[in-house]
């Protein structure tokens, strides 16, 4: 049994930071994997998400351990995922409704799975992600031959 006055064992590049958020949030690794699991339960049977990530994701592991890895990093500074995430989104068939119903089914569970302040963090950080996202879609469909909508 480790002593209380002992630092958690943390995979992190910032252990001190990782540990300050952990305190102030009460995440860990532990609820970060609750958290996507859960979520991508949801998004998995729901009807405007599901057939999209189904289309393009046969063996769900290793997905949920990257975005376990993705949350760690984002959510506990921990620096554990090197993706690069627009990418990969600017491709998918999506736009503002998707969002939404992504950051729909993500507070949701964030609610239901980590302790108040561990939700707030969390949520804030997928709002800033969706926007920047859905933005990054847009641009990349624009593409540099576009002719700016100026409605």
């Amino acid at each position: 049994m480790t002593p209380r006055s002992a630092k958690p064992q943390i995979a992190s590049a910032r252990p001190e930071m990782t540990s300050a958020i952990m305190a102030e949030t009460g995440l860990n690794e532990r609820v970060l994997r609750s958290l996507v699991e859960r979520f991508y339960d949801k998004v998995r049977r729901d009807a405007v998400l599901g057939p999209i990530f189904e289309a393009r994701i046969s063996d769900w592991a290793p997905h949920l351990d990257r975005m376990v890895a993705f949350w760690s990093s984002v959510a506990l500074m921990t620096g554990r995922y090197h993706g690069r995430p627009v990418p990969a989104h600017a491709r998918l068939p999506v736009g503002g409704a998707h969002f939404e119903r992504w950051l729909g089914l993500f507070r949701e569970t964030a609610r239901e799975t980590c302790t108040p302040a561990g939700a707030a963090h969390v949520i804030e950080r997928a709002e800033r992600i969706a926007r920047s996202l859905s933005i990054a879609v847009e641009e990349a469909r624009a593409g540099p031959d576009a002719v700016p909508n100026l409605c």
